[in-house]
């Protein structure tokens, strides 16, 4: 006779609760979504509140929507830089600035967010909208966009909104690639993307993949994120020759 495994509910309840946000065509308000997993309200709640802390649903005025975290779960099956040796150099980079760091790829003509380094003393920044619809207003879009030939700049705004997220943030394409054409391969986000929040993010020194690393933190330490050039340029190097790999 088979022995059962033995699984943790909590686990499985909110496995069941991210396949019910994914199943649905637009966002799900938190009622439907326990009345769909059979869930209790309170319990329903809970969860959806420790997902959307961890990234994997987004809550929006009209109910829950996947989160970032499950894009770069998707991304880093498709990426070319192993989640390993990406985890060790962010980490360091986390370390040496004290910020969250960040990598991100081009996958299938959108930027994506494929991993995410920070720690309770370096949060990460709020990614209340997904990068497929930020990389305007984003360091780490900016910088991928910044390695894209023109032609594949031109194209990429064409097909992506630059939606107005905050006072700050660039919505014209002129501007936009007025900022990337005169940009050194660091490219920053000044409150453009949250409000409160600085960023910088330098491109990937590689033919192999179309990608950035960055680090935020709260704009207090801008002069510190705006001086990690160096930082940021030696982790780019670093995951460009680990895409060779």
């Amino acid at each position: 006779m088979a022995t059962q495994p033995t699984l943790i509910n909590s686990v499985v309840r909110a496995l069941r609760l991210l396949d019910a946000v994914g199943e649905a065509s637009g966002p799900v308000p938190a009622k439907l979504l326990a009345h769909r997993t059979g869930l209790a309200l309170g319990t329903t709640y809970h969860l959806l509140r420790t997902l959307a802390h961890e990234g994997y649903v987004l809550r929006t005025d009209d109910g829950f929507v996947l989160g970032d975290r499950v894009d770069s779960l998707a991304s880093a099956r498709h990426s070319p830089i192993g989640p390993g040796r990406a985890r060790q150099v962010l980490g360091r980079l986390h370390d040496d600035l004290g910020a969250a760091a960040y990598l991100a790829v081009l996958d299938d003509g959108e930027v994506r967010i494929a991993e995410i380094y920070d720690s309770p003393g370096a949060p990460r920044t709020d990614l209340w909208v997904g990068l497929h619809e930020a990389a305007h207003a984003t360091a780490l879009g900016k910088a991928v966009l910044a390695a894209l030939p023109e032609e594949g700049r031109r194209a990429y705004l064409a097909a992506h909104p630059m939606n107005d997220l905050t006072p700050r943030t660039l919505t014209t394409r002129r501007a936009l690639l007025g900022e990337l054409a005169a940009g050194d391969g660091v490219m920053v986000d000044r409150e453009e993307y949250a409000v409160g929040t600085v960023c910088a993010a330098a491109a990937l020194p590689s033919a192999d993949v179309t990608a950035a690393v960055a680090v935020s933190a709260p704009v207090g330490r801008a002069k510190d994120v705006l001086a990690s050039t160096d930082h940021l340029r030696r982790a780019a190097t670093l995951l460009a020759l680990a895409a060779r790999r």
